[in-house]
């Protein structure tokens, strides 16, 4: 445990101070968020008035209420596609030559992998993190069933989103493009896991893709914790779910470390596909 805690710290000392040493960057983390957050609100607010939409999505027709549902959308969409941006700048290891390393060293190849995806995480989202919690205190739109529910929350976001950046960054360290990551989930998983609009409002076809997507999830649990009052029991399935899902995206992460691996070293590249 010890020697996966070193890991942690090298790592996020690392991520720190190659991308989020500046002041110019540590602003970012929070105005890109609140930038996207205030368009969707004021995309979103205007269906408000629309007849008969508080008797489909009572939520709509309460402003704060609404600011509180896409604020925790916001949330949830930063802590997953902060991981899309460690796989990304992982894939810059490789062309600088210090990816070599990792297979040089004693480290867990697992570790490392979560390690940087945890390092990132925590870096990109704590000011928006901090900004939501200051919204909700303000807004007073939190309704919890008990204090409990706040450590849920927290975990229902941090150990999907460790899992999903895992998986990620296995997949990114062998792969000879990283563009493809912002093609696929950026606009795709602020539509399909329900960032925006609830799930109900969208098609079968596309409530069936933000399933396998783990903020899918996470953002169920969040939104029925916070905002309906639901407690562990009333949330028991999407938990479920959620752990079966980071279990497996860990596993898949696993397989990939251990099949590229083998293949470079069979073929002296870095490239499994």
């Amino acid at each position: 445990m010890r020697h996966a805690l070193k890991i942690v710290r090298a790592e996020a000392l690392k991520q720190h101070r190659q991308i989020f040493g500046s002041k110019l960057v540590v602003f970012s983390m929070l105005l890109w968020p609140l930038v996207k957050l205030a368009e969707t609100y004021y995309t979103i607010r205007p269906l408000a008035e629309t007849p008969g939409i508080a008797g489909r999505w009572p939520l709509a027709a309460d402003p704060e209420r609404l600011l509180a549902f896409l604020a925790t959308g916001a949330l949830g969409f930063t802590f997953f596609f902060s991981l899309v941006q460690s796989a990304w700048h992982f894939t810059f290891e490789r062309r600088t030559g210090t990816l070599e390393l990792l297979f040089l060293s004693p480290a867990n190849r697992l570790v490392v992998v979560v390690a940087n995806g945890f390092g990132a995480l925590v870096q990109n989202v704590w000011l928006f993190a901090c900004f939501t919690v200051a919204m909700f205190t303000v807004l007073d739109v939190a309704h919890v069933a008990h204090p409990g529910m706040y450590a849920v929350v927290f975990l229902a976001l941090l150990v999907p989103a460790v899992a999903w950046g895992a998986f990620l960054n296995s997949l990114l360290m062998f792969s000879r493009d990283a563009a493809f990551l912002y093609t696929v989930l950026d606009d795709p998983m602020w539509f399909a896991s329900g960032v925006r609009l609830p799930l109900f409002a969208l098609p079968g076809w596309i409530r069936a893709i933000g399933a396998v997507l783990p903020l899918t999830g996470s953002l169920a649990v969040v939104r029925g914790a916070l905002l309906d009052g639901q407690g562990v029991g009333d949330l028991a399935g999407e938990l479920l779910g959620l752990g079966l899902l980071s279990g497996v995206l860990l596993l898949a992460a696993v397989v990939a470390l251990r099949v590229g691996e083998a293949r470079a070293q069979r073929t002296g590249q870095l490239r499994l596909f």
